[in-house]
């Protein structure tokens, strides 16, 4: 099987992940002698818990809120999908070496492309700016979408725009998260998602926007898995929209992880069944 190696989730909170249950399925299934734990990590000791890691051979990191973006400082480098996107969700421990690199993007992408067809053409509505959503983003445009960025500090959706602008030459348009708004502009898109953690627990009562905001046949994707069925989406099926939790993102983007650490082909199935 090979000598032991180690691989950690680090974020604040991390208590409830499904990550370490399908990352370790995962292992046992190609007979990996790995195993991945989760690990919480506040804000204040980010840059101790990396040097710790390196120092102690972790072999790789996955990256989840609060870190994503500031995690990038404490690096050896980046693959370009994570100096794309500006964050990092996944860690290889490269013979000493951590290397940053972002699936967070291709993993919402291929899970939405399998339940909805082609994402090309199709205007896109986009809440939040942070880790996550930057790395959406990026993969949304880069396939072909009329994307709109909506998130509480216009600022950051302004400067994420023009990064994309910058990086891939396509005009994206931003606005802030006001209600009124929002409801306007949904009229006109085709797909709703949500990158905050707005709806994840233990605020399991709040969302964004509400089924009156939405219409029928509009895709509304929420990437929070904690819990499955968020309000978000509970508001959706009321306005006869399409629904569509995170659990799939968390498998794409987890099995594309495990490639980069492992070189080899994750097992999908396997993980979506221990993550369910």
């Amino acid at each position: 099987m090979g000598p032991l190696k180690l691989f950690l989730l680090i974020g604040d909170p991390v208590e409830g992940s499904l990550s370490p249950a399908m990352m370790n399925a995962a292992f046992r299934s190609l007979k990996l002698n790995h195993f991945y734990v989760a690990v919480r990590v506040p804000e204040k000791f980010l840059g101790d818990a990396i040097a710790g890691a390196k120092k102690m051979g972790i072999a790789g990191l996955n990256v989840t809120i609060p870190h994503k973006i500031a995690v990038m400082r404490y690096l050896d480098a980046l693959d370009e999908s994570a100096a794309a996107a500006g964050a990092v969700n996944t860690v290889k421990n490269d013979r000493g070496r951590l290397i940053g690199f972002n699936t967070d993007g291709q993993g919402a992408l291929r899970n939405l492309e399998e339940k909805v067809g082609s994402v090309r053409g199709r205007r896109v509505l986009l809440l939040g700016a942070g880790g996550a959503a930057r790395a959406i983003a990026f993969s949304l445009v880069e396939a072909g979408a009329d994307l709109t960025i909506a998130n509480r500090t216009v600022s950051r959706a302004k400067e994420l725009a023009s990064l994309i602008e910058r990086g891939l030459g396509k005009r994206v348009s931003f606005l802030p998260l006001n209600r009124d708004r929002l409801k306007n502009v949904l009229r006109e898109k085709d797909i709703l998602i949500n990158a905050t953690s707005v709806g994840m627990r233990p605020k399991v009562n709040e969302t964004l926007v509400t089924a009156e905001m939405m219409h029928e046949g509009l895709i509304v994707y929420d990437i929070v898995y904690k819990p499955l069925q968020t309000r978000l989406l509970r508001e959706a099926r009321k306005a006869g929209a399409v629904a569509l939790d995170g659990l799939g993102m968390l498998v794409r983007q987890g099995a594309l992880a495990f490639e980069i650490w492992t070189g080899r082909k994750a097992p999908v199935r396997v993980m979506e069944s221990a993550a369910k």
